[in-house]
């Protein structure tokens, strides 16, 4: 571990040049006193590292010193080669340079250390995307890439979800994120962060004003919050239905961002347990609701029950397409969207069916 931890500081001087004292311990989670021991034992090896004190000091190698060494353990040369979204490469137009960079890594390596790295980017493959996700629009990255390696704000004509209409805004971008096989800006727009989708922006200009940042925020720390905003946004329609449970595993699938709490397992005797409000069942049992007479569910049996959270209510017409395999319990209003939905359908397909014949 000591071995390890005077290579990071090495490498971390020889890339950042003076680091303060502190900033290397935060880094490598140890204390001030170990590092400047660390220092200690690394000057003793004969490395030409020194240590100035005083409100701009730090620890720094002599100039023009440099080390080719590596420093990858083997785990650390597989995890190179175990590259988690390709396709975000590919939409900064960096494949070439990713393969261009692999193959250098892979001769800077120590011999004993390449079948291993090679065999992982052979045997491993991460796929971001989501099952099901669908063809997805076009992005052009190009302008606000631009932006964000430039530090430059950024002008762009942006469709939010569910308008037609363009509207214009001037942002300090922090940077791009990849998450799900989506592309996001994250930036400010009048100093307040905001998530901006790029397959959303219908244009971007790169402006020459520098980028106004807030003092000391970075990527990250914005990321997270703007996170934090959509995945607790508070969903006003709460909706119970149960699901066959030769169904669920689609259903988490597709129902993933609406579920609000994990499915839970029911015996058929409590799924049928549910009223509409005048005591009356307003599920069918016995054979009529799960296939069996004796309420279970053929091949794998039960119900699940699952919690979901809609912004409106006319969302849960998502549930549609599990057809009789799910079962809106509660609120009423949610029955009665899913049920004049279905009656429209009815309706509109009506007229295709062909008249029946009497034998």
């Amino acid at each position: 571990m000591k071995a390890d931890r005077l290579l990071s500081i090495l490498l971390l001087l020889q890339t950042r040049g003076r680091v303060p004292a502190g900033e290397l311990a935060e880094r490598l989670e140890v204390s001030t006193r170990t590092v400047y021991r660390d220092v200690e034992a690394l000057s003793a090896s004969g490395v030409p590292v020194y240590a100035e004190r005083g409100r701009h000091g730090g620890i720094a190698l002599l100039p023009g010193f440099r080390t080719d060494v590596t420093g990858l353990t083997s785990d650390e040369a597989r995890a190179l080669f175990i590259l988690a979204a390709p396709g975000a490469h590919r939409a900064l137009g960096l494949d070439d340079a990713l393969g261009s960079a692999l193959r250098k890594v892979m001769a800077a390596l120590p011999a004993p250390h390449r079948p291993a790295a090679e065999l992982a980017g052979r045997r491993v493959l991460v796929d971001p995307d989501r099952w099901l996700g669908g063809p997805r629009p076009a992005v052009d990255l190009d302008e606000l890439q631009r932006a964000v390696f430039t530090d430059r704000r950024l002008r762009i004509r942006y469709r939010h979800g569910g308008e037609t209409r363009l509207r214009t805004y001037t942002v300090d971008p922090y940077g791009l994120v990849a998450k799900a096989g989506t592309w996001y800006l994250a930036a400010d727009r009048r100093g307040r962060p905001q998530l901006f989708r790029a397959d959303r922006v219908a244009s971007a200009a790169v402006t020459d004003a520098p980028v106004r940042r807030r003092a000391g925020v970075e990527l990250a720390e914005v990321w997270a919050q703007l996170r934090r905003q959509v995945e607790e946004r508070p969903a006003p329609v709460r909706v119970t239905a149960r699901i066959r449970r030769e169904r669920l595993d689609l259903a988490v699938r597709i129902l993933g961002g609406a579920l609000t709490a994990p499915p839970r397992i029911v015996e058929p005797a409590e799924a049928e347990r549910h009223t509409d409000g005048t005591g009356e069942a307003n599920g069918t049992s016995g054979s009529d609701a799960t296939g069996t007479s004796d309420g279970t569910d053929g091949a794998t049996g039960g119900w699940a029950v699952l919690e979901l959270g809609y912004p409106v209510l006319s969302a849960v017409r998502q549930l549609l397409q599990f057809g009789d395999s799910l079962e809106v319990l509660d609120p009423p209003e949610a029955r009665r969207v899913l049920a004049d939905a279905a009656a429209a359908l009815t309706t509109l397909y009506a007229a295709d069916r062909a008249p029946h014949r009497s034998e």
